[in-house]
C-alpha cells in the first residue's frame, strides 16, 4: 500500500482536480491559511506570515518524497488556484484502513466542493488503495463538517469526549466512517 499511496496521482472531479502541492503554491495556501475561521477547528493554527506556509509546504514535500500519508492541495479548475487541502492523516497496513482530513477556504464553504473532494479521495482510498475502513473526526462545535462525512456515506460511530487537544482546550469529537461495503453497496 505504502508504494501505491507515494504516487499520489492527481485524481480530478467536475469542478476540482486533486494534487500533490508544491511550493508555488504558498501565497493560495497563505490566502485562505490565514484565517482564524479556517483554522477554528483544525489542529493547526492560523498562518501568520507566508513563511509558514512556506514551512507547511515544505512539511508536504518531505512527506512526499519519503512516501507517507500525506494532503492533496484542492485546485479550483476555474482558476487554477489552490483552495484547500484534503489527504489521508494515516494509514494503517495491517488493518486496511486510514484517517482523512480536510481543510477549505471559507469562500468556498457550502457549496458542496469538500463533499466532490471526499467522494473521490474515499473512491479513491477504496479502489487503488484497497483500503477496507476509511474515517474521519470533527469537533461536535462543528456541525458542518459531520454533515460533509454524512453526505459522502460516512456514518457516525460516536463521540469521543475530550479526545483532542486544541488550541488550548480539550475538544470532544465524533468519529465517522465507510466501510468498503458500504461503499459498494451505495
Amino acid at each position: 500500500m505504502d508504494a501505491v499511496y507515494g504516487y499520489m496521482p492527481t485524481l480530478e472531479t467536475p469542478r476540482l482536480r486533486l494534487r500533490k502541492l508544491n511550493i508555488r503554491d504558498a501565497q493560495d495556501i497563505y490566502n485562505y491559511s490565514c484565517d482564524p475561521q479556517v483554522a477554528r477547528y483544525v489542529l493547526w493554527d492560523a498562518h501568520r506570515s507566508i513563511g509558514e506556509s512556506r514551512s507547511y509546504l515544505r512539511y508536504m514535500l518531505r512527506k512526499y518524497r519519503l512516501g507517507e500519508p500525506a494532503s492533496w492541495g484542492i485546485e479550483w479548475k476555474a482558476t487554477g488556484q489552490i483552495i484547500g487541502t484534503i489527504g489521508f492523516m494515516w494509514i494503517q497496513r495491517e488493518n486496511a484502513s486510514a484517517e482523512v482530513g480536510y481543510s477549505l477556504s471559507r469562500a468556498f464553504w457550502n457549496q458542496g466542493i469538500m463533499t466532490e473532494a471526499l467522494k473521490e479521495l474515499i473512491r479513491y482510498g477504496f479502489r487503488s488503495l484497497n483500503l477496507n475502513r476509511i474515517e474521519a473526526q470533527h469537533e461536535t462545535e462543528n456541525p458542518a463538517s459531520g454533515a460533509v462525512m454524512r453526505k459522502c456515506g460516512m456514518r457516525k460511530e460516536g463521540t469521543l469526549r475530550q479526545r483532542l487537544l486544541n488550541k488550548g482546550r480539550f475538544v470532544d469529537v465524533e468519529l465517522y466512517a465507510i466501510l468498503r461495503r458500504d461503499f459498494q453497496q451505495a
